[in-house]
């Protein structure tokens, strides 16, 4: 009997070992998160594949899954209406429209945090400005977020829409009409599209938000329920994303280029596109950021003007209160293995 005891403790003892390893790893295992992006691979998403590449997501306990997306608008009602995906990335104009109309939507962080939309126009053709464009073709997008804020540009021009030619195109060939010199400016969202018809037609951007029409442009944003049962691992995210743009940022634009193009390899990008889209963001990102905040974190008088532009052009209609929009303190400093993961 004195025999079996010490056996029987052997066994007990190497049980309770192979239960605690298990429980350890299942502690440490990483949390999965998915995330669904606002359009086909382009410059906006550098920092976030950057940080697959490099694997920081693993290095914060996180197992990230990004999915393509085709529009903000699309993103946002799809990652606020359903359990799908933890997070989206998307222009957030679109995401406080949403949620004004009831949809449980708030931002968790802002990268660029000027308005993106604005007006392309040709290199040296001497139009600075709204004043500039009086009788001249321009291209826009009736059902764009660019549509709404035409007259209040032109007005700050003295203009009306009378006094240009308003050339109605599908947003998938308003591109290559510019491009083409079919119009004489365009309007659209800038960093996109200037990098890809400066190609073929070098040009300029006249930015909205120098015209006192700005608003939060791409960042992340979650439902309230995703951010209830999730926060902290939407706040991971967030940080390690925000930090992967200060890195692009101090130097590192060429290596996001490889990344992106690392992630997505059939998607057949061309790389000088994609650099010139980073470096066209870099004058939305307001940088640096303000003292005392990492790069990314939502401030408060930024959504204050964005509930005014959006209001005066009648696309919020009840929420008056900037802070209803987003999530503070979510956004936290984090330090990065510059190192890629063996």
């Amino acid at each position: 009997m004195s025999s079996s005891i010490p056996r029987f403790i052997t066994r007990l003892f190497a049980g309770c070992i192979g239960l605690a390893m298990v429980a350890t790893a299942a502690a440490q295992a990483p949390e999965k998160l998915k995330v669904r992006l606002d359009w086909t691979p382009w410059g906006v998403h550098a920092a976030l594949h950057l940080a697959q590449q490099k694997g920081w997501y693993a290095a914060a306990g996180l197992d990230v899954q990004m999915e393509d997306g085709n529009g903000s608008v699309t993103t946002v009602q799809i990652v606020g209406a359903g359990d799908q995906f933890d997070l989206g990335h998307a222009a957030l104009a679109s995401m406080m429209i949403a949620r004004d109309k009831g949809l449980p939507v708030k931002g968790v962080a802002v990268f660029a945090r000027l308005s993106d939309v604005g007006m392309l126009v040709p290199a040296g053709a001497g139009i600075q400005g709204p004043k500039d464009l009086k009788g001249k073709k321009v291209a826009y997008t009736a059902g764009s977020l660019e549509a709404p804020f035409v007259d209040a540009f032109l007005a700050a021009g003295g203009l009306k829409k009378s006094d240009i030619e308003l050339i109605n195109v599908d947003a998938a060939g308003k591109a290559a009409t510019y491009a083409a010199g079919r119009t004489d400016a365009a309007f659209s969202t800038i960093p996109f599209f200037l990098p890809v018809v400066s190609q073929t037609r070098p040009s300029e951007a006249v930015r909205f938000a120098d015209y006192n029409l700005n608003m939060p442009s791409f960042g992340l944003f979650a439902s309230e329920a995703k951010l209830a049962a999730r926060r902290e691992a939407i706040s991971k995210f967030a940080s390690v994303v925000a930090a992967s743009w200060q890195y692009v940022y101090n130097g590192h634009e060429d290596e996001a280029v490889d990344a992106i193009v690392a992630q997505r390899p059939q998607a057949k990008l061309d790389r000088k596109v994609l650099r010139g889209q980073i470096d066209a963001l870099r004058g939305f990102f307001a940088l640096p950021a303000p003292a005392g905040q990492p790069l990314g974190a939502p401030v408060a008088s930024d959504w204050s003007v964005a509930v005014k532009t959006l209001t005066d052009a009648g696309l919020l209609k009840s929420i008056k209160d900037g802070n209803d929009f987003f999530v503070p303190g979510l956004v936290r400093p984090v330090a990065l293995n510059a190192a890629s993961p063996k």
